[in-house]
């Protein structure tokens, strides 16, 4: 069964939301009354479509239903969620807030995107406080995993466990925080950082490209996969935290920031950095740079997932939900990988590396081999099999972004023999490669061929009679 998301207000964080749910198979409701609402949201979703599927082996779910609503009443009405993603005015969101408690379904979770406010902030004089959340996500939403939850004390037990279970299913890292404070956890960090920062211009010690330097080709490369603590931690050497803290704890005494206080805003301090902004980042349009961030981001994040660490880890899990299982049906071949090509996979010439042909065949054989019980736990007895022998004709240029489907065919089933062909095909059934594979079956503590267990090798024989007259008609 279907669920409903409601969005109210549809800029950068609430688009980011929009397409977060969307993508993940929810219908969802827009509400925003910016006339230009329907451009905008077109604009972020092109982003997301394009960027979050490559950050999985297998498909999204089927896409959601968008609909733009006239009122907040019509987007709200029957909503599982409602996001509130308006300006950071405490007097907007208390209005919105209580427009949405009108006409929201009693059990509807109601999530702030706020960045400042706590939640008692904002239930305050509202009637329908105990469903009402701060649900903190980060740009872009429908990449980032991080969601920043807190409650108060007027919230329904459960509400804060029902809303980091949908946020789980959607593929994001809920956090919940332990206490009510004036912008969270994540926002208290960043602000410390973007005081210090401004003072380094307004001082003219450092530009602001100088500073993005600093972080993207440093710490900010470490905090990305491992954190603050951790990355410390390191820094201990052997003895750990401790020696950390002992060796460099003294510097915390010497003025070297300036984070009890911030330089005026004055015009041309605003005129400096917007100036020193621009020649940095000029050349490309805001879009673009959008772009370019979102293709950095996914190649990051799949470099995690390879390490099953940090956001990798998060995407991981989520795959796991949303594959679905290799069918099987006689006389048909069968589809064994359906996705989008990532980023990381293209080369110099801007279209997939040939490396990445064989990863995409790989995959389908593995598929095969979860059919025929060959599976995680199957390998982790000690039997597997090898491929021995691959031959692959490259047929069209395959591009990042361009879904792709493969369909396989058992040619081949005896003994230890699986031998199997592979179509790799576009969205309009254009052929782009082929490959036939040989495989044969091991012991993984001989690393030698050996006899399948008897119901793998039954298996098998099934899904080689299955395909029985595609071999026939593909030799």
């Amino acid at each position: 069964m279907s669920r409903t998301a409601a969005i109210i207000g549809g800029g950068v964080i609430g688009g980011g939301w929009l397409a977060r749910f969307l993508l993940n198979g929810w219908d969802v409701k827009l509400y925003d009354p910016d006339p230009d609402a329907a451009r905008k949201i077109a604009a972020v979703l092109s982003n997301a479509r394009h960027a979050l599927p490559m950050l999985y082996e297998s498909r999204l779910p089927a896409e959601g239903r968008l609909d733009i609503c006239d009122t907040l009443a019509e987007a709200v009405a029957g909503a599982d969620w409602v996001q509130e993603s308006a300006p950071e005015r405490l007097d907007l969101k208390h209005r919105i807030l209580s427009d949405i408690t009108t006409h929201a379904a009693s059990g509807a979770i109601i999530g702030s995107s706020t960045s400042g406010f706590t939640p008692s902030d904002l239930q305050s004089g509202v009637d329908w406080p105990e469903r009402i959340i701060v649900a903190h996500p980060f740009n872009p939403v429908y990449l980032l995993p991080l969601v920043e939850l807190v409650g108060s004390k007027d919230n329904a037990a459960d509400v804060i466990e029902q809303a980091s279970a949908i946020l789980v299913s959607l593929g994001m890292f809920p956090l919940q925080v332990r206490g009510e404070i004036d912008a969270h956890i994540a926002d208290r960090l960043l602000e410390a950082v973007w005081r210090e920062a401004l003072w380094l211009v307004h001082d003219g010690v450092a530009t602001t490209q100088e500073i993005d330097d600093a972080i993207r080709y440093g710490f900010g490369l470490r905090w990305a996969q491992m954190g603050l603590f951790e990355t410390y931690r390191i820094a201990g050497g052997e003895a750990g935290m401790k020696h950390f803290i002992e060796q460099f704890g003294p510097a915390l005494k010497w003025p070297w920031t300036k984070l009890t206080d911030v330089p005026e805003l004055t015009d041309d301090l605003v005129a400096t950095i917007a100036s020193q902004s621009d020649a940095q980042s000029g050349r490309l349009t805001i879009n673009e740079l959008e772009r370019l961030r979102d293709h950095n981001l996914v190649a990051m994040m799949r470099a995690l997932k390879g390490q099953d660490s940090a956001a990798g880890r998060i995407l991981n899990r989520h795959q796991k939900q949303i594959a679905a299982p290799t069918a099987f049906t006689p006389g048909n071949p069968v589809e064994t990988v359906s996705r989008v090509i990532p980023i990381d996979w293209t080369d110099y010439n801007g279209h997939m590396n040939e490396s990445r042909y064989g990863q995409v065949f790989s995959d389908a054989a593995d598929a095969v081999m979860v059919m025929i019980g060959a599976d995680e736990t199957y390998v982790a007895s000690g039997q597997s099999f090898f491929t021995v022998e691959t031959k692959t004709a490259f047929l069209d240029e395959t591009i990042a972004g361009d879904p792709i489907r493969v369909e396989t065919v058992v040619m081949e089933a005896a003994g230890k023999k699986l031998r199997l062909r592979h179509r790799m095909l576009d969205a309009n059934g254009g052929a782009l490669a082929s490959c036939d594979q040989l495989l044969i079956h091991v012991s993984l503590k001989t690393r030698r061929s050996s006899p399948p267990a008897p119901q793998v090798e039954a298996r098998m024989r099934e899904l080689a009679a299955g395909h029985a007259d595609l071999a026939r008609q593909a030799e």
